[in-house]
């Protein structure tokens, strides 16, 4: 008797795995980034690189689907970084109707955070790695877990992003189109960041991108309206790349901060960036520079970074 109880359970088990190998994949891919970092400036958020300039990035990352009965299409991914969790995602892909799903730690699947900076680049944008306050005029809301939607309609992609934290709610939307004219892409985006309990910052962005033959034009125009008085910030950024051949692309960017406050100037950054690909391996460089750094009068920043990826 208790060999048929065995040679049943053995049955069953074996039926679920065939079930479940055959309802869905599992996909485990990643990279292996050494950098060689050179930061300098004359701000306290920023200063030279002291002792061993050499890093390394390791990234893991788990992606997963399914086909439910109904056709719908459930998907699973997740990010570690450094041998820690970094970001996690769900969702569920309804065909014509459109997908949602459900982002934590800065996997934004949807909103103004996707259109954050549209500017094209081989490497990074002009204001990242620089120090604290980099990113000012940036429409981003943040890594806190999300719901997200995202549909496709007549040419026009619209997403929208929602969150409830322990101050309030985050909430934007975006719309990009990048059928209506050949080569082209637009995008408007709007959102709300609660701040604290008495603030928040209301974001608007607009971009518009141009590709013809191995060269991409960009420009964007993004706003943050505070609640605090004499607080706004407004940044103007544009971009341009060229790919040189299927392997090598180069790009520069300019973006400038303007800052409300009668006691901040106009922070001005730019930056060149340059990748080049071979198989798996990636080298790129990086230069980026800023001057008034976070709107203060004769602060400046900047870096330079190089780097080899190994895609895996």
């Amino acid at each position: 008797m208790n060999n048929l109880k065995k040679l049943g359970l053995t049955a069953l088990a074996s039926s679920l795995v065939a079930s479940t190998a055959f309802a869905g994949t599992v996909e485990v891919t990643g990279t292996a980034k050494v950098v060689y970092k050179s930061q300098s400036g004359s701000t306290s958020g920023t200063k030279s690189v002291q002792g061993n300039p050499w890093s390394d990035i390791t990234d893991l990352s788990f992606t997963g689907s399914g086909d439910l009965e109904n056709g719908m299409t459930v998907s699973y991914y997740q990010l570690i970084s450094g041998g820690a969790f970094s970001s996690s995602s769900v969702t569920l892909d309804m065909g014509d109707v459109g997908m949602v799903g459900f982002g934590n730690g800065g996997a934004t699947l949807g909103g103004i955070d996707t259109i954050r900076d549209k500017m094209p680049t081989a490497g990074e944008e002009v204001w990242d790695d620089q120090g604290t306050g980099d990113d000012a005029g940036v429409t981003d809301l943040g890594t806190d877990a999300s719901l997200y939607y995202k549909g496709t309609f007549g040419g026009i992609t619209a997403s929208a992003s929602y969150s409830r934290t322990g101050l309030g709610t985050d909430n934007s939307v975006a719309l990009v189109a990048s059928d209506l004219i050949e080569g082209a892409e637009f995008g408007v985006g709007t959102g709300t960041n609660v701040i604290s309990a008495t603030s928040e910052d209301d974001m608007t962005t607009v971009y518009a991108k141009y590709t013809t033959g191995p060269v991409t034009f960009g420009v964007q125009l993004s706003e943050i309206d505070k609640t605090a008085a004499n607080s706004d910030i407004e940044r103007e950024a544009a971009a341009i790349s060229f790919a040189v051949n299927e392997n090598l692309s180069i790009s520069y960017g300019i973006s400038n901060v303007q800052y409300e406050s009668s006691s901040l100037v106009d922070a001005e950054s730019t930056g060149l960036s340059a990748s080049y690909t071979m198989g798996g391996m990636t080298i790129g460089a990086v230069a980026n520079k800023t001057d008034s750094f976070a709107g203060s009068a004769g602060s400046d920043a900047e870096f330079t970074e190089l780097s080899i990826a190994f895609a895996f």
